[in-house]
Order: C-alpha cells, then sequence, then structure tokens
C-alpha cells in the first residue's frame, strides 16, 4: 500500500512538472509562425542594427527567456512560447553570423546536423526516451531545449543551402520543407512509423519550412520575394503568435492530459 501511494506520488508530481505543451493543431501552427516570426525578426535587427548589438539582443533576450522557463515548476504558454520565439531569433542569428564569417550554407547544414544527432543520442542514453511527453525533469528539459535550438540553427541553414547554394529560391524551398515536414506525419498516420521518430522529423523540419516563406513574403522582388519587407512580416507574425499564445492560455487546449507525462 505504501508503495502504490508512493508510486503515485511520483507520477502526480511528474504531472506537475510536465513543461511542454501537448502535441496539438495548435502546437505546429505556433511553431510554425514562430519559425517564420524568428527568420523575419532576425533579418531585421541584424539589418538595421550594428550586427553585433543585434546579436548581443538575441543572446540577452534568449538568456533571459531560458531563465524564466527554467523558473517555472509546470507548463505555462506564454512562458514556453516566448522561449521558443527567442530560439528562432536568436538561433537565426547562430547560423548566419557561422556564414558571414565565411562557413559556407552546406558546411553550417552538416555541422549543425551532426551535433543535432550527437545531442538526440546523448539524450537517448540518458534518459532512455526521447518522448516530447516525458519532458518532467531538469535534465531532461535541458536536453529538449538543446535539441530545439540546435534544431533551429540546423534548419536555418539547411533553408539558406536550399535557396541559395542550390538555387530553389525562397518559393520553392519552403514547397520542398512543407513536403518534407508533411511525410512523418503521413507515415506516423497510414504507414505506422514510429511516433516519437516522426515527430521530431517534423519538428526539425518547421524551421527551414517557415524560416523559407519568411524570406519569401519579407525579401525584395529581384532577390526572388514579393517585398512585403521583414519588420511588416515580422510585426504580423508576431501578432498572430501573441493571438494564438493568449488562446491557449485561456482554453488550456495545449495543456497535456493528466497520466500522460507518467511515462
Amino acid at each position: 500500500m505504501g508503495q502504490a501511494v508512493s508510486s503515485a506520488g511520483t507520477r502526480f508530481a511528474a504531472l506537475r512538472r510536465s513543461k511542454v505543451p501537448g502535441i496539438t493543431p495548435y502546437f505546429w501552427i505556433v511553431k510554425l509562425l514562430t519559425t517564420a516570426m524568428g527568420e523575419a525578426t532576425s533579418d531585421s535587427l541584424i539589418h538595421y542594427l550594428n550586427p553585433v548589438v543585434a546579436v548581443a539582443i538575441g543572446a540577452a533576450s534568449f538568456v533571459a527567456a531560458l531563465a524564466l522557463q527554467f523558473s517555472t515548476s509546470r507548463y505555462v504558454a506564454w512562458v514556453y512560447w516566448l522561449l521558443v520565439a527567442m530560439v528562432a531569433v536568436f538561433g537565426t542569428m547562430a547560423a548566419d553570423v557561422l556564414h558571414k564569417l565565411g562557413m559556407s550554407h552546406l558546411t553550417a547544414t552538416i555541422m549543425y546536423g551532426v551535433l543535432l544527432a550527437g545531442i538526440f543520442i546523448l539524450w537517448q542514453a540518458s534518459e532512455k526516451t526521447l518522448a516530447m511527453h516525458s519532458i518532467t525533469t531538469t535534465r531532461r528539459e535541458s536536453f529538449y531545449w538543446a535539441t530545439v535550438f540546435i534544431s533551429f540553427a540546423f534548419g536555418t541553414a539547411a533553408g539558406d543551402m536550399t535557396a541559395d547554394t542550390l538555387h530553389l529560391g525562397n518559393f520553392w524551398s519552403g514547397i520542398l520543407f512543407a513536403v518534407l515536414f508533411a511525410m512523418p506525419m503521413i507515415g506516423y498516420r497510414r504507414l505506422g512509423w514510429n511516433g516519437v521518430f516522426s515527430f521530431w522529423f517534423a519538428y526539425v523540419m518547421t524551421r527551414p519550412l517557415g524560416a523559407s516563406f519568411a524570406d519569401w513574403f519579407g525579401k525584395p522582388h529581384h532577390k526572388g520575394g514579393l517585398g512585403f519587407g521583414t519588420i511588416p512580416v515580422a510585426v504580423t507574425l508576431t501578432i498572430l503568435i501573441v493571438l494564438f499564445v493568449a488562446y491557449l492560455t485561456v482554453t488550456r487546449r495545449d495543456v497535456e492530459p493528466r497520466g500522460a507525462a507518467a511515462a
């Protein structure tokens, strides 16, 4: 009886410490909006400010949002998505700075791809699971956010590689990554693909998908874009993110159901 109570108490504690949202359509919508916003905001900051100042602002915002996220004891929608948004901005800068220092998009893509694979391997070896609903300890959360950050940097480099190095342009790069984003969802539902693999495959693809279309909307016509400008695109996307997160905060439609985080 005592062991049963102890086990139940452990599961309840894990539920209280759940630090990530449930995987709903809202999750993917807001995730794509943040990836696009991060691309447009990063481009705007670096273009209109001194690059060193822009990167410093991005780094400081990321660190502050990260500290806030780790200070919470459970999933809080606006805190979680604030950090994702700051990762989107600073992760973009991390990839762009390397390119400005002379690293090719292909080399950056390979480097960040190796780092991403390494984090997944270490995470699996340490925690025996990469499941999204298992983010209930500080160590797992640390692995989670390291993965998220590197996935943004990887996606930025990959999107730039397809658009510039492979000369697909932003629109067709977006179409390519839209197909890659849809593949694991179809594979999971129709072909029995592993759920954890499908989730992370789709998650990584959201970055180049959102960034490609943000560039397509924001860049001028002579660079293959629609010419709306990076600032209007960034502001519009930020407003949409705020509205969606406010809705999720009120309705709690993205909160993990009881029992999901006990594994």
